[in-house]
């Protein structure tokens, strides 16, 4: 049984209205995810992505979420400025039905991480270089139950096992154990 405790909840606010599709956001992110840090800029590294309709001048900055083995059941579509858009286009969850967010070299799903490190950043960097001011970053400190327990974690990664298969998801963890 979880204990409620008090917890430190980072959120990274988006403004549509300031946002211009720089996509800085992007960049920022890859490089900082590149192997080693910032050696190298590949988008399909990035766990945030800029969605937009040229047509209507939209531009939407998604965050990549955790990981799902199954597919939502929900089909919702949103109307923007006249433009329908099903709600696949605004989510940031990794499923079978879409390859968004997913990292290049294995397949495995992305994160965003708030750009954890040793030492600590201010605040992630998709925040810092959006000149546009669309992204801002809050931390607050909320009541709750504990995040992650254990079998959260061994349900987590037998469910990325049985997709990708043991070999991948050690290689992508050695990997990233090699970076930090």
């Amino acid at each position: 049984m979880a204990e409620n405790t008090k917890k430190i909840v980072k959120v990274i606010k988006v403004d549509l209205d300031k946002c211009n599709g720089c996509r800085a956001c992007e960049v920022a992110c890859s490089a900082f995810h590149a192997s080693p840090k910032y050696s190298s800029n590949n988008p399909a590294r990035s766990r945030i992505r800029v969605v937009h309709d040229p047509l209507r001048d939209v531009y939407v900055p998604i965050r990549a979420g955790d990981y799902t083995p199954a597919e939502c059941t929900g089909r919702h579509t949103y109307t923007i400025n006249g433009k329908e858009y099903d709600e696949c286009s605004f989510c940031g969850v990794s499923c079978p039905s879409r390859d968004l967010f997913k990292e290049p070299d294995s397949g495995l799903p992305l994160k965003c991480d708030m750009c954890e490190s040793d030492p600590p950043l201010e605040e992630p960097l998709c925040v810092q270089w959006c000149l546009a001011e669309a992204l801002t970053y809050e931390e607050r400190e909320e009541e709750g139950e504990e995040e992650v327990t254990l079998e959260d974690m061994e349900v987590g990664l037998e469910a990325m096992v049985d997709k990708y298969g043991l070999e991948k998801v050690m290689h992508a963890v050695a990997r990233r154990v090699k970076r930090d």
